[in-house]
């Protein structure tokens, strides 16, 4: 009995586990992708055993795909052809690691997710436990299907009230970054739940796991409830039946409890994501580059929203604005349903599917005094190209807002007339 992430260890162990401990556990997959693989190929090689199960291994392409150079074009080649070479079946290239993670069905409650990638925490929007590790854990858990690690202590962060229309998930969670500091979860379980996230739909609740890397959390979890098992039955190949595990008497190293009924728009300022100011303080600030995309906020429902604020208008002109939708599903719902075209039409660029401008590898690099206003997830300085450059961190709507203008610009200003909100998207 326990805290979430002691339900989901005691699980995997066989017997009741609690914070503290030290535990070795099977994976049930383990992640990587084209910046981190040619490392794990690296130390699985010095290793020299063989790999324990093909089935749990997934790679991808999605960082620096397709190759804007000779460097990331000689990584693509060396994975593929140790894909080949070890009989490999789970190879993607259809857009962000952990979106299609998600979309392919391997996180499911209760699972246990390594990925060589930071944001592997995404995978606890499911009730998985996912976290990020380096290449050589990677392929020692390629050879021996387990991986070391300690309990973490939960920090249970509670959540009431409804937003505000024009206020998103990713304002309230950008807004506890802001509360709780870059390192004010490092090695905790931070466990999210109350009545605003029991509300929220799947794509608005993958937010908080994702960006619980930002706070230094070991982890980022949601208990898996009606709305989970929906998702998995209705939008990926995942075969139940799903258990539901949920805290059970648990004890917490603290509680934070939030009422986001009185939140306004938030942003992450240059340089740190905890750098965080309400909208209010930052509008006006000229934007040379609006990115919308990556692991965080590239999902059908973001564009949605953007589409739908953007439509029959045209951009600044001088503002560069630059959709990166998350994966290739998404992108092939968003051209059926017509909102690519208004995005083309508005403007905008509209890029194949990947992390790109997110890393500053390609497709929306920015150079020395420019300033971009991202839906990403971290603003760390040269993360988008310069280490001149500025970038600031919002919600879509306060993204389509400030592509409209050129500058900050609060989404509700637009969202009052002649815009709507697409049914469900303002929570």
């Amino acid at each position: 009995m326990g805290t979430l992430i002691e339900e989901i260890f005691s699980r995997k162990a066989g017997r009741p586990v609690q914070a503290g401990e030290i535990l070795l556990l099977d994976v049930d997959y383990i992640m990587s992708h084209d910046n981190t693989t040619p490392l794990a190929i690296k130390a699985f090689r010095e290793i020299g055993k063989p790999i324990h199960d093909k089935e749990r291994i997934v790679l991808h392409l999605d960082h620096a795909y397709p190759a804007p150079n000779i460097l990331a074009a000689e990584n693509h080649k060396k994975i593929i052809e140790f894909v080949k070479e070890q009989e490999l079946p789970h190879f993607h290239r259809q857009g962000v690691c952990h979106q299609v993670m998600l979309e392919e069905g391997y996180v499911t409650p209760g699972a246990v997710i390594i990925g060589a990638d930071s944001h592997s925490n995404t995978y606890g929007a499911m009730g998985a436990f996912g976290a990020g590790l380096g290449s050589t854990e990677i392929a020692v858990a390629w050879v021996t299907g387990k991986c070391w690690f300690k309990v973490p202590e939960t920090i249970r962060i509670e959540l009431a009230g409804r937003t505000q229309p024009g206020v998103y998930a990713k304002d309230v969670m950008i807004h506890i970054v802001g509360l709780m500091g870059m390192d004010g979860g490092t090695y905790r379980s931070v466990e999210f739940g109350g009545e605003y996230i029991e509300s929220l739909p799947m794509h608005e609740r993958i937010i908080f796991p994702n960006m619980s890397t930002e706070i230094g959390a070991k982890c980022g979890l949601i208990a898996a409830d009606e709305i989970t098992l929906s998702y998995l039955q209705t939008q990926t190949p995942a075969q139940g039946p799903f258990e539901m595990i949920r805290p059970v008497h648990p004890r917490y190293e603290r509680v934070l409890e939030i009422d986001v009924s009185q939140l306004t728009p938030q942003v992450a300022c240059h340089p740190d994501v905890d750098h965080v100011k309400a909208l209010a303080e930052v509008a006006g600030l000229e934007i040379h580059e609006v990115y919308i995309g990556t692991c965080t906020n590239a999902r059908y429902e973001d564009l949605e929203i953007v589409a739908a604020m953007l439509k029959g208008q045209k951009v600044h002109p001088l503002t560069r604005v630059i959709v990166t939708p998350a994966s290739d599903r998404i992108y092939k719902k968003a051209m059926k349903n017509g909102l690519i075209e208004i995005l083309m039409d508005a403007g905008c660029t509209v890029t194949g599917t990947g992390c790109g401008a997110c890393i500053g590898r390609h497709g929306g690099i920015l150079a020395a005094g420019e300033r971009a206003l991202t839906t990403m997830n971290r603003n760390f300085i040269g993360r988008m190209g310069s280490p001149l450059a500025e970038i600031y961190l919002a919600s879509p709507a306060t993204a389509a807002a400030t592509a409209l203008t050129g500058k900050i610009t609060d989404p509700r200003e637009l969202l009052k007339s002649p815009f709507s909100t697409p049914q469900g998207a303002a929570q």
